[in-house]
């Protein structure tokens, strides 16, 4: 049965099921990030500790490879049939990657078969998740009051911070309790199951949910921003800017293993710490473009971040401490989060709900896709060709400089705002 959403919204109860499942989604996607070292270790073993992390960081970015057909299938799927159908089938499909990564053999142990197997439940992983974010924001932006659709959508993003507050502190306690050893061999592998474990409750949230896709259902705004291709490509350009972003931010971990040199105890700190950035910026996000417009919280935290990334990173560089990276991590981690809401929100307001779920899915793992994947490789491979420390800023620049103009070239989706 489809349920319209109520003037006043669905009850909270069911917004946290969404909430729920989708950080619980992204905590089994990008635990395999934050333990990138150890993976490479057990499944692409080398002699040289940098080939090794860059053999673990393609398949990584490998997962990022089916998320387009993910997005496009199941983003579909949900246009069609229902959010609520797509969301438990994306769910489904994580549960089988994340399962059957965990409890993959190492390469010393069955060979070339172990990183063949490590890339194929990777792939799986990434087709799940690229059929969860279209449906899922597509299922709050509907749920939600005209009103307080920024404040709704922003749980999307909250969630995702929410996993990756919840994997730092997993590996957190992991790398204080385990030897270095014990966390090569088997360590990395408990924070996966732990994600597993969970998978059931999400399952069980979802399948009571009720569905907000409307029958031959209308959305003028939608419509007319549909008409072009200006919405979606100005909203590919600053999802891709906030994606590269992002990400250069969750490698964070890395950064300060095998750049600054900090113990891995430490480096998870700063993981913990762009958790809770974003778990409390997020919807203070949400609820700032509720008042004054998507376009402000866009642009002026953006600004921001334009002008703060090479000094932050410079400093970080020459004082590597446990508290200049928490420090440098909460600084540009803010900004970031206060803008990705409102870009989030503007690319669902601009486009129509009989489309939704699948133009969302697809520009937003388009943009994972060239972008997430390729980030943390790419990052890597610079500081060790250049043989500069700095290049995670320049790169983190230039994207943001370029996210901007598209800032500026958007138009303004807020309801409040176009009535005016």
């Amino acid at each position: 049965m489809r349920l319209p959403a109520t003037k006043s919204g669905l009850p909270a109860h069911q917004i946290a099921a969404v909430a729920i499942g989708n950080a619980l989604q992204f905590y089994d996607f990008l635990t395999y990030g934050f333990f990138a070292s150890q993976i490479g270790y057990a499944f692409f073993p080398s002699r040289d500790a940098t080939a090794s992390l860059i053999a673990s960081l393609a398949t990584f970015g490998a997962g990022y490879l089916t998320r387009p057909v993910g997005a496009v299938l199941i983003g579909i799927l949900g246009d069609r049939v229902g959010r609520k159908p797509a969301m438990l089938l994306s769910f489904a499909l994580m549960t089988v990657g994340i399962l059957g990564l965990a409890l993959t053999p190492a390469y010393d142990r069955i060979g070339i078969a172990a990183p063949i197997c490590a890339i194929a439940f990777r792939l799986i992983q990434g087709f799940g998740l690229g059929g969860e974010v279209g449906p899922s924001t597509a299922y709050l932006l509907e749920a939600a009051p005209p009103a307080r659709r920024g404040f709704y959508v922003s749980l999307q993003y909250m969630t995702q911070d929410g996993a990756v507050l919840l994997a730092g502190l997993v590996g957190f306690g992991l790398a204080n309790t385990l030897s270095a050893a014990a966390l090569n061999e088997w360590g990395w592998r408990v924070a996966f199951l732990l994600g597993a474990g969970l998978v059931p409750i999400g399952i069980i949230l979802r399948r009571r949910l009720p569905e907000t896709l409307k029958a031959n259902a209308q959305d003028a705004a939608g419509r007319d921003e549909a008409s072009s291709l200006r919405a979606p490509l100005i909203g590919l350009v600053m999802l891709s800017a906030a994606t590269v972003c992002i990400v250069v931010m969750n490698y964070m971990t890395t950064f300060a293993i095998h750049t600054l040199d900090l113990q891995t105890n430490v480096s998870f700190l700063a993981t913990v710490t762009l958790g809770i950035c974003g778990v409390l910026s997020d919807p203070i996000a949400g609820r700032l473009s509720d008042r004054f417009g998507r376009k402000p919280v866009m642009i002026v935290p953006w600004t921001l971040l334009l002008l703060i990334v090479v000094p932050c990173f410079e400093y970080l560089i020459r004082h590597p401490s446990r508290p200049s990276l928490l420090a440098c991590t909460a600084v540009l981690n803010i900004p970031i989060c206060i803008a990705a809401v409102s870009v989030l929100v503007a690319v669902a307001e601009s486009v129509p709900q009989r489309s939704r779920s699948a133009m969302i899915a697809t520009l937003y793992a388009i943009s994972a896709t060239v972008f997430g994947g390729s980030t943390q490789l790419v990052v890597t491979w610079l500081i060790r060709s250049t043989g500069s420390s700095l290049a995670p800023a320049w790169y983190m620049e230039g994207a943001a400089a370029v996210g901007l103009l598209a800032m500026c070239c958007a138009r303004e989706t807020a309801p409040s705002r176009r009535e005016k």
